[in-house]
């Protein structure tokens, strides 16, 4: 294995991000019996139904109250017109189990405790279970509004001795399936996945509790998880064939299970992703790539690309590292690798330029410009909403790599015509 990088680039100027929101879409997903009521502006609202596309035109399990200017002045009572707005919803969507208040920018900036709110209105409705949690995109990224709800969702299970193994990762889920199945191939028992699919589902957490991450940006609830007392067993993301596969091992060896019963359960998906990436490393193996700091999953994302498929990375950049979250897989990495925390995007896109890698991965709002100046982009926030972990999605991930580079090589033969 070659040397990690051993420093990082700490950037703090303009940045690009996106908004925390976001997350509620593959969220709401999960948690059919729950409701996102944004605190927020019309901007907010209107994000959200252009996101949501379609969805929009059946009832969605999210909305927002609106903050008017006299809200955003400090002269109209906020908890009162929310009292009413959430009585409201109550009376009118009785299926509602779980209801979150979910903060955004205009909401943060007049300081509105929707903390003391979630409280004071669970008191009311106590057959409902109201918390609150952030997504807004002042000092985030949209991917830690899934880290703040979960952060959330640990801090209200109850407390338990009995050993458990709590996975923490919103998955699709098909995905989802996929990874249940092998660890109950495994002789895995006990194993609940936050979030959950019900209100009602018993989860407990103690000091026999093991935890495991399959998303990297969930750093707030990887903490809360810790301070509970719970044991995190420490391992990569299950990204590509060798990272499902150590994904896997590190539970092996950190509850002593079988490692024949573990062999067997992990042979044939294993080998087909091999072979799946066997098949489409040709397209990738020496080309140079760039991660603009995005979705927080660029560390990881990277190490599968450049130890898989050989793939070059030229610089890794994250909104933010977490060493206790990213360390595995950043010592994975190649020497020559820059790996940057924050941005001063006018020096990222220098940097950029200097280099001229075969494929830069970075947000919407970059992708075109960058496209204009004749360099390939992957946009970022298309893997995350696109099923990638674990063994049978390995393929799928590489081949998100594979076609824009096939697009640019079919551009270029046209432009030499």
């Amino acid at each position: 294995m070659t040397a990690a990088p051993t420093k990082i680039l700490k950037e703090r100027g303009q940045h690009e991000v996106f908004c925390g929101l976001t997350s509620i879409l593959w969220l709401h997903r999960k948690m059919p019996d729950a409701f996102f009521l944004i605190v927020g502006s019309r901007t907010c609202a209107h994000l959200m139904q252009s996101a949501a596309g379609v969805m929009i035109f059946a009832e969605p399990r999210f909305a927002t109250a609106i903050l008017e200017e006299g809200d955003l002045a400090g002269m109209d009572d906020m908890h009162e017109e929310l009292d009413r707005v959430v009585a409201q919803l109550l009376s009118r969507r009785p299926d509602i189990k779980r209801l979150f208040l979910v903060g955004s920018c205009p909401s943060e900036v007049i300081k509105l405790d929707l903390e003391k709110a979630a409280s004071r209105l669970h008191g009311i409705y106590d057959h409902v279970a109201i918390c609150n949690f952030s997504g807004s995109g002042i000092e985030t990224t949209f991917t830690q509004g899934e880290d703040q709800c979960l952060a959330t969702l640990v801090s209200q299970l109850r407390e338990g001795d009995e050993p458990n193994l709590v996975i923490l990762g919103a998955l699709p889920d098909v995905v989802e399936g996929q990874m249940k199945l092998l660890l109950s191939q495994m002789g895995v028992s006990n194993v609940h996945v936050l979030p959950t699919t019900n209100h009602d589902d018993d989860i407990w957490v103690g000091p026999n509790t093991s935890f495991m991450l399959t998303q990297p940006f969930l750093t707030d609830a990887w903490q809360m998880m810790t301070r509970r007392g719970a044991t995190y067993i420490e391992a990569g993301f299950p990204f590509g064939a060798e990272g499902s596969y150590r994904w896997l091992r590190a539970l092996v060896d950190a509850w002593g299970l079988e490692l024949e019963l573990f062999e067997q359960a992990v042979a044939k998906p294993y080998a087909r992703a091999k072979d799946a990436l066997a098949r489409i490393r040709p397209e990738l193996e020496g080309k140079s790539i760039f991660f603009m700091p995005d979705s927080q999953l660029e560390v990881p994302l990277a190490r599968f690309l450049h130890e898989e498929l050989g793939m070059r990375p030229m610089e890794v950049g994250m909104p933010y590292v977490t060493p206790g979250i990213h360390a595995t897989d950043m010592d994975a990495l190649p020497e020559y690798c820059l790996i940057s925390e924050g941005q001063d995007v006018d020096l990222q896109l220098a940097r950029v330029r200097k280099h001229r890698p075969d494929i830069t991965v970075c947000g919407l709002g970059l992708a075109n410009p960058l496209e204009a100046e004749g360099l390939t982009t992957k946009w970022a926030i298309e893997l995350v909403f696109t099923p990638v972990h674990f063994f049978e999605q390995a393929a799928d991930l590489a081949g998100l790599f594979a076609r824009p580079l096939r697009r640019s090589g079919l551009l270029n033969m046209d432009a030499a015509e």
